[in-house]
C-alpha cells in the first residue's frame, strides 16, 4: 500500500509546501535523508535512496535559506555545483526582501578543494569555512571564495554559525554530510530538522570517523508533521 490514510501526502505546489516548511528559523535547519537501517547514502551518494519528490523538497527548502551549508566530502561525493532555484522561487525570495539565490558555504578543515570544482563556476561566490591555519596556508582560497574562519587548528561548530552571521547569513540550511551534522548537533545548534526516511536497506555504508559528542544529555525536538509520498516519509522536528 503506497498512501497511508492517516498521513498527509507531501504537497507538490509551492504554496502548500510553504504551509509545512515556511517557518524557517533564524539559526540552523538541517535537511537529511536516512534509510531504514540508518544509512545517509548508498555508495557515497543519496541518489539511489532519494526520489524526484524528495529533490523538489530539497530545492524548496533552499528557498528559505540565506546560505546552504555542506561539508567538503559531500561536495565531492555528490558533485555539488552552484545553488540553483526556479524563476518562481527566485521571485518569491526577492519579493520577501532576500537575494535571488542563497549563498553556498563549504566547511573544510584542511581546505582540500580543487579550483576546478563546479561550486566555483556560478555567478555568486561561495563561502569557504575553514581554520585559521588553513586560511594562512591556502591564501589562494580567497581568490575562489569568501573565507570565514571557525577555529585556530580545528573547526569549532559555534564559530561556523558566528562566522556566517558576521557576513549576514543567518538562516542556515545544512545539507550534510553526517559528520558536519553531528558536529552541529554536538554543539546543540540544530533548531529545525527535516528528515526523509527512505524505504531501503543498504547494509553498512562507511562514514567519516568522529569523536563522541560529549553532550550531557540528548536534545529533544518536537514533531511538527509527518508527510509521505511514494513510500518515503517526510518528518519535520523543531525546538519548542
Amino acid at each position: 500500500m503506497t498512501d497511508l490514510p492517516h498521513v498527509d501526502l507531501l504537497p507538490e505546489s509551492v504554496d502548500e509546501l510553504d504551509h509545512y516548511y515556511g517557518e524557517a528559523p533564524i539559526g540552523v535547519r538541517a535537511n537529511m535523508i536516512t534509510t531504514l537501517d540508518g544509512a545517509a547514502a548508498f555508495d557515497g551518494r543519496t541518489k539511489a535512496v532519494s526520489d524526484p519528490a524528495d529533490q523538489v523538497l530539497l530545492t524548496h527548502l533552499r528557498m528559505y535559506a540565506d546560505v546552504v551549508m555542506v561539508g567538503s566530502a559531500t561536495v565531492a561525493a555528490e558533485g555539488y555545483g552552484p545553488v540553483k532555484l526556479s524563476g518562481e522561487l527566485r521571485q518569491r525570495r526577492v519579493a520577501a526582501g532576500h537575494s535571488a539565490l542563497p549563498r553556498l558555504a563549504v566547511v573544510t578543515a584542511r581546505g582540500a578543494l580543487s579550483p576546478d570544482l563546479r561550486i566555483f563556476t556560478g555567478d555568486s561566490r561561495p563561502v569557504i569555512v575553514t581554520t585559521e591555519r588553513t586560511a594562512h596556508e591556502r591564501t589562494d582560497l580567497a581568490e575562489l571564495a569568501d573565507v570565514v574562519t571557525a577555529g585556530a587548528d580545528e573547526i569549532e561548530a559555534p564559530r561556523i554559525i558566528d562566522g556566517l552571521r558576521s557576513v549576514g547569513l543567518e538562516r542556515v540550511l545544512c545539507e550534510g554530510g553526517p559528520y558536519l551534522l553531528s558536529t552541529l548537533v554536538g554543539a546543540d545548534l540544530v533548531d529545525d530538522m527535516c528528515l526523509t526516511v527512505a524505504p531501503y536497506l543498504t547494509g553498512a555504508q562507511p562514514t567519516t570517523p568522529q569523536r563522541a559528542s560529549g553532550m550531557p544529555a540528548p536534545t529533544r525536538l518536537e514533531l511538527q508533521h509527518v508527510l509521505q509520498r511514494n513510500g518515503l516519509l517526510y518528518l519535520r522536528y523543531a525546538r519548542r
